[in-house]
Order: structure tokens, then sequence, then C-alpha cells
């Protein structure tokens, strides 16, 4: 049986959310049996797609990565996320769009960025039984308006309107809450002011749970090395070494040897 909304939300403050992204269906069935929570981010866009930022991002793509993810797993609660212009233009639009999501994905809530502004639509959507997941902070779909990717709630005034957001959102009615790249005295104040769990991601370990990318915890970038990732492998080091070793025997003809291929053909009687 899947891990519920409502389960989640009863680990305020217990034992922390274990939560990873997933974009494909074999990731997701490795990733099940370990984690409470599969989040299919739209950053896909940058790490599957090679967007330069994850506003390109559609809804076809949420929903094709989305129903791949629920494919390949039975056990974790499925949050799929709402892409740039699909939810900010009224609670009626983004209404259609998450139930879409749902219908079309299976999964088990919505995820979208925002705090005060957003409230009322977080309010709409659990009225009408969509789970919602919040996230404040750092909002990626808001990085033109944010001026870049950098930690938020440095100064004071910046901090008390992450934590209003922060307040907004779970008042609105979310089960978790996403907080994303800010101070980490700011993240444990939000986590003990809220009663949603917050997930954090380049936050504070005293948040109710953590998520990573999970081709940055795989260490899949060689290049990119986000300060607040923990790499647990080094698969990009592996898989270069692995296609070298592959070219190198296709060139060299020992790929395929005689085990790899079939048999000569049998005469007809």
């Amino acid at each position: 049986m899947r891990v519920s909304c409502p389960e989640l939300t009863a680990r305020k403050g217990g034992e922390p959310i274990v939560c990873l992204t997933a974009y494909t269906a074999p990731m997701a069935q490795l990733l099940d049996p370990h984690v409470d929570l599969l989040m299919v981010g739209d950053s896909l866009g940058m790490v599957l797609y090679g967007f330069d930022s994850t506003l390109p991002v559609t809804m076809d793509m949420m929903i094709a990565h989305g129903a791949a993810v629920r494919r390949g797993s039975q056990h974790a609660c499925i949050v799929i996320d709402l892409p740039f212009g699909s939810y900010q233009e009224s609670a009626e639009q983004a209404y259609r769009n998450a139930v879409r999501m749902m219908q079309e994905t299976g999964c088990s809530a919505v995820k979208m960025e925002g705090g005060r502004d957003l409230a009322p639509t977080v309010e709409f959507f659990v009225k009408r039984g969509i789970p919602v997941m919040g996230h404040v902070g750092l909002m990626p779909q808001s990085v033109n308006v944010q001026g870049g990717y950098r930690a938020r709630g440095r100064a004071t005034d910046e901090a008390a309107a992450v934590m209003a957001d922060a307040i907004a959102i779970s008042e609105a009615g979310a089960f978790a809450i996403v907080v994303e790249g800010v101070m980490e005295q700011l993240a444990e104040a939000i986590t003990a002011r809220v009663a949603a769990p917050t997930i954090g991601i380049g936050a504070s370990a005293g948040c109710d749970g953590q998520v990573l990318v999970v081709d940055d915890m795989l260490g899949l970038f060689s290049s990119f090395r986000p300060r607040f990732v923990k790499r647990y492998a080094e698969l990009g080091e592996t898989v270069s070494e692995a296609a070298q070793a592959y070219a190198a025997d296709v060139r060299s003809r020992r790929f395929p040897g005689p085990e790899h291929i079939f048999g000569s053909i049998k005469k007809s009687s």
C-alpha cells in the first residue's frame, strides 16, 4: 500500500520524511523501497532535457514522466510539480490542470511554488479533494523575479517574507511544504512555526524531511556540485568509464564475442 499524504502530515516532528526526485519508471523502481515520497519535479527540464531553467517544462512533459514514475513504483507517495504557467492565472485554471494531472498519472498530490498569493489556490484545491505540497524560499519558477539562484532569508525583511509565505501555505491546508535554499535558522524557525511538515533542500537538518535531485545525489553530473548536495555515489565517472571500455571493445572487434551472438544458420532438411 502506498504512503498517503495524511500519513506524511502525521510525521510532523517525528521520523524524518525521506524524499528523492524520480523522472523514469526504472529509477522509480530502484528508489521506491527506500523512500517515503517520490517527487516528479519540473527539475526534469534541466536534468533530462538540458534547459537552462524549469520554465520551458510543459504539462505534457510532467504527465508523461509522472505516469512513468507511478508505474515504476508501488510504495512511495507520488507528488508531481505543476509546471510554470499551469496554475498562476487563476484557481480555476490551476484546478483544471491539477485534475488532468491526477487523472492521467494516478499521482497522490501536486506541488506548486508560491506563498501568500498562492494560498487561496491551495485552499481551493484542498476543499475540492486535491492534496497540495507547497514550496517556499528559493522558487525556481520565479527565478527571473527573485534575481537568480541564491539563498533566501539573509536579510530580516526577506526572512520575514519567507516565513509569512510558509505560514500562509500551511494554514491554507498544504499537507507538506518544500523549503528550498534558505538560511538554516530560518528553515528551523519555519519548521517550528508551521503545522505542515517541512521538506528541506539546501535548508536545515532540522526540517521534517529532506529531498534531493536524484541525479545530484548519484553524482551523474561531474561538473555540477551544489553546496547542499551530498553525493552518495559517483555514477557519472562509472558511466564514462563504461562507455570508454565499450568503445574500445567495439573498435578492436572484441565485442561482440562468440557468447554475444546467435549461432550458425541450420540447413533446412
